[in-house]
């Protein structure tokens, strides 16, 4: 007797596929629409450690960008050559204790510095205005908690940039690289499939948060956090230097997973206009 399950009409089955356009930009803050070069939180964190008598470097302060920044002090503090300062300074290793005191400092010290690095990035508010006239929801995740967020909110409303919805890293089980925090603005603004979504970030955790939630991931490399310069500094760079730089930006983010990568945000429209085209043709991310 043969197998119910060997009807030849069961060896195919149809999978539905999006065709449409994009319906969400969901954006990162700091280095993507908000503080050219991510310098708060970067100078915020050299400081935090400079008070425990363990300075470190740029490059260490930056490493893990994009994370909870709670999350973030515990990542530089699992850094070999700075737990090594660290034991050396403090006679043992750094405790959940330590890591709770410098967080609870981390925050109105970012507070503080945060006022004079929030400046909007050059064209994020009008590539944002067009991207709304085209029919998309724009949408916001950070690695900043509520109660920095807040505080930037209306600093960047000033500015003429407000999203359709904020999502901070305490708002959330687990923030980046989980996905929680994209699932929730498309929650929030009502927006699905998932391939319909686009999330744009300079850091590899902001990037794995876009590719783990399903969606299209654009990586954001001259503006952001491995450049690590302000406008003016950037100005003020020789070629080489910031040919050198900006090949590391976009080596490290390719490499991440981003789906593409651009120099800023400026540069996003014509990434949407190619992800319509690759939808349309049945693609997914």
């Amino acid at each position: 007797m043969a197998s119910p399950w060997s009807n030849p009409r069961m060896q195919y089955s149809c999978m539905r596929r999006y065709r449409g356009p994009v319906k969400l930009v969901v954006l990162d803050w700091a280095g993507t629409v908000i503080d050219y070069g991510v310098c708060a939180p970067a100078l915020t964190f050299s400081e935090i450690f400079k008070n425990e008598g363990v300075p470190i470097s740029n490059e260490e302060a930056r490493g893990p960008m994009g994370a909870h920044k709670r999350v973030h002090i515990q990542r530089v503090l699992e850094n070999e050559s700075v737990r090594g300062r660290w034991i050396q300074k403090h006679g043992g290793p750094p405790t959940e204790e330590d890591v709770d005191r410098m967080y609870a400092n981390f925050v109105p010290m970012q507070l503080s510095v945060m006022k004079n690095y929030s400046t909007m990035i050059p064209g994020a508010v009008d590539t944002v205005n067009q991207l709304r006239e085209k029919g998309m929801k724009i949408g916001s995740t950070t690695g900043y908690t509520t109660p920095i967020l807040d505080d930037l909110k209306p600093v960047a409303a000033q500015q003429g940039y407000e999203p359709d919805f904020y999502a901070a890293a305490d708002m959330v089980p687990q923030a980046r690289p989980c996905p929680y925090m994209v699932w929730l603005n498309a929650i929030k603004l009502d927006v699905h499939p998932i391939e319909a979504v686009v999330k744009v970030d300079d850091t590899v955790d902001g990037v794995k948060e876009g590719t783990s939630a399903g969606c299209w991931a654009v990586g954001v490399a001259k503006t952001g956090n491995y450049v690590g310069a302000t406008e003016e500094e950037v100005a003020a760079m020789s070629q080489s230097e910031l040919d050198r730089k900006l090949q590391r930006a976009y080596d490290t983010l390719i490499d991440s997973g981003a789906h593409y990568v651009i120099d800023s945000i400026v540069d996003l429209p014509d990434v949407i206009a190619d992800i319509n085209r690759r939808l349309a043709a049945g693609e997914r991310p």
